[in-house]
């Protein structure tokens, strides 16, 4: 064992010892390579345990030991961004609540985990995120938030067939959405039953990365069906403000959620990074680690 490789068990095991305090509720382990049964062996924190794992397999296999487990994407984020991921991701499942202290352990793709964070859900984990503005209300799935975050991150990230694309989805309120929207184009959804365009199908998600191409934005219901792409969204007004530097979709987005009860996820075409909007204000940004190619 080189000495690099004996620190960071030692590393480990300091992480574990901090988590097994009466304090922490959930530790949070980012990483692909799963904790050695003799690490956890007797120790508190086996089950404040929660892996944040790349691989769906993995965390099948982590869950049939009886292990919490949850999928974030498998990008070379910076390490808070990592951790913004899974947190959203565990708090749309419902895996934290409000108050929970978490410790979290993470690094980058590929590498052994470097770095430890400490943050209580409902304070701020960094100037950008406001943990609390994850919380949507009881009106949206969770499954399908999650889903849809997931996903957006995925065209941040691989654009179409090598190029950069950016795209609205706006989530929930549909009916009043639709009423302050026009068709673009024609409606590649439209005639498909409603147990065919659900977002929680992969084959669905697979399809709005495909229709994000198209301009205009996703109407998606608060259950995950999918109503419509390629819509116009109704130019905000004037007294609508947005951060200098973000363009004409995320003024779109700012406008339709100050203005219905939904909420909408902006892809940047420029840097492929993922913004949610709330009552027009941005709530959560992802950044990508570098710019696409």
């Amino acid at each position: 064992m080189s000495d690099g490789s004996k620190f960071d068990r030692v590393f480990l095991r300091q992480a574990l010892a901090l988590a097994s305090n009466s304090e922490v509720d959930h530790f949070l382990y980012i990483s692909d390579e799963p904790i050695a049964p003799e690490d956890l062996r007797g120790r508190k924190a086996r089950n404040k345990l929660v892996y944040a794992v790349t691989l769906p397999k993995l965390a099948e296999a982590l869950m049939q030991r009886k292990f919490r487990a949850l999928v974030i994407p498998a990008y070379d984020y910076s390490r808070v961004e990592r951790v913004k991921v899974a947190l959203v991701s565990a708090i749309s499942q419902g895996a934290f609540k409000d108050g929970d202290r978490v410790l979290a352990l993470t690094g980058r793709v590929g590498r052994q985990p470097d770095t430890l964070m400490h943050m209580k859900i409902g304070g701020s984990l960094d100037d950008r995120l406001a943990i609390e503005g994850v919380k949507l209300g009881e009106q949206f799935n969770s499954q399908v938030v999650d889903a849809l975050i997931q996903l957006a991150l995925q065209i941040g990230m691989e654009g179409f067939e090598g190029h950069p694309i950016g795209t609205i989805i706006t989530i929930g309120d549909h009916n009043n959405v639709l009423e302050k929207s026009r068709q673009l184009t024609i409606n590649p959804f439209q005639g498909l039953s409603e147990a065919e365009r659900n977002v929680l199908d992969p084959k669905i998600r697979d399809a709005i990365k495909n229709f994000s191409v198209l301009d205009g934005a996703f109407v998606i219901r608060e259950d995950g069906v999918v109503l419509a792409a390629g819509r116009y969204l109704s130019p905000p007004s004037d007294e609508l403000k947005v951060p200098l530097g973000l363009g004409a979709r995320h003024a779109a987005a700012a406008g339709i959620t100050a203005s219905t009860h939904c909420i909408a996820l902006v892809v940047s075409q420029t840097s492929g990074a993922v913004r949610l909007f709330k009552e027009g204000s941005i709530v959560l940004e992802l950044h990508q680690t570098a710019r696409r190619t």
